[in-house]
């Protein structure tokens, strides 16, 4: 294997998008494979990436609402520059394949790949695709899906079920560093809420009123989000707030005995790789194209996770269903252990190879 060959990464605007890159380049340097990565000149993904030590290149890139704003009337011309920004970067660092893990950035370097006639693999994180991967699909080798659902959505003989890359460092967390990072005890079994980048404070709010009836059963280490932090309850007994976790977070999915959060793919393909018995708040249609509801009905009807509507959030709600998953833990970690899915990280460094050599 030439150590010269080149995988260039793309994907940004949520961690959800880059994430599972993130998890793709260990492997990939291991391969003796050159990794660059593609992004938007102003994209949060910039400030994961670069720490890294991985090459980041940004092009023009702008989202594109779902409703009418002034913004939208500028899209043409920012997908216009951004195409051909990355036709120019792509013939000057000439990869042997690119992959796509969505968000708008990725659109033009997709379509830029297929100009130049450079294999792609595009990755589907939830069971319906997005806009932008909707728009790459076309121009890509193979799309990768993280639900057999999904394959439906997916133009015929492109669709690979491989599930989603994961960290490998989320599996060997300790429970005992878990415990000593937040301050809490062994005595009582551990409640982890995890608020989500998007949509984060209803769930925040819900979780936080419902504490004087969690409490006396559960203690509660709660990832609220940036800027969610609350100061009046700071030092409460029993509860642990953290705005983010990066190295913590295997650490504190081994402490956890019950997780409620929302149904985003990547924390899906996380909990189920865990085998962690879980409650799952999924993004309302007002907030979101309603992925999370079909990724939540999903888990839930394969006996994975329980349910719980965000119009229905209430203290009195949240501890049954908490109580609930906690009391039949056992049977829904032998469901998520009936799951067949291998490695999402192996099957997708297998697609994205197979797709180098077909060049």
């Amino acid at each position: 294997m030439s150590a010269r060959k080149t995988v260039v990464l793309t994907g940004g605007g949520t961690g959800g998008h880059v994430t599972p890159n993130i998890a793709l380049i260990p492997y990939l340097r291991q391969k003796g494979y050159r990794v660059c990565y593609v992004g938007s000149e102003k994209g949060m993904e910039k400030s994961l990436i670069e720490p890294l030590g991985i090459p980041y290149y940004g092009i023009d890139s702008e989202r594109l609402n779902r409703y009418f704003t002034l913004e939208n009337l500028t899209m043409p011309f920012h997908v216009i520059r951004g195409l051909f920004q990355a036709r120019r970067l792509l013939g000057k660092l000439k990869p042997d394949v690119v992959f796509s893990k969505g968000g708008f950035v990725s659109v033009p370097v997709v379509i830029a790949a297929h100009w130049r006639k450079i294999p792609c693999v595009c990755h589907e994180s939830d069971i319906t695709p997005g806009l932008a991967n909707k728009l790459a699909m076309p121009f890509a080798s193979k799309v990768c899906v993280n639900f057999q659902d999904a394959l439906r959505y997916v133009p015929q003989g492109k669709g690979v079920y491989t599930g989603t890359p994961i960290r490998d460092s989320l599996l060997s967390g300790s429970r005992s560093q878990g415990l000593a990072i937040s301050g809490l005890s062994a005595d009582r079994p551990v409640l982890l809420v995890m608020g989500g980048s998007s949509g984060a404070r209803a769930l925040n709010e819900g979780v936080r009123q419902a504490l004087p009836s969690l409490l006396p059963h559960f203690q509660v280490l709660h990832l609220c989000g940036k800027g969610n932090w609350d100061e009046s309850l700071a030092g409460q007994e029993g509860y642990f707030q953290i705005e983010y976790a990066n190295e913590e977070m295997p650490h504190f999915y081994a402490a956890a005995d019950v997780t409620l959060c929302r149904a985003g793919a990547n924390s899906l393909a996380e909990i189920l790789a865990l085998r962690l018995p879980n409650v799952l708040v999924p993004l309302p249609l007002s907030a979101s194209r309603g992925d999370q509801i079909l990724n939540a009905r999903s888990f839930t009807e394969k006996g994975y996770s329980y349910t719980l509507e965000q119009e229905k959030l209430s203290p009195e709600r949240i501890l049954a269903a908490v109580e609930e998953v906690y009391r039949n833990r056992d049977r829904y970690r032998q469901a998520m252990d009936r799951d067949q899915q291998e490695s999402g990280t192996q099957r997708v460094l297998e697609v994205i190879e197979e797709a180098m050599a077909s060049k």
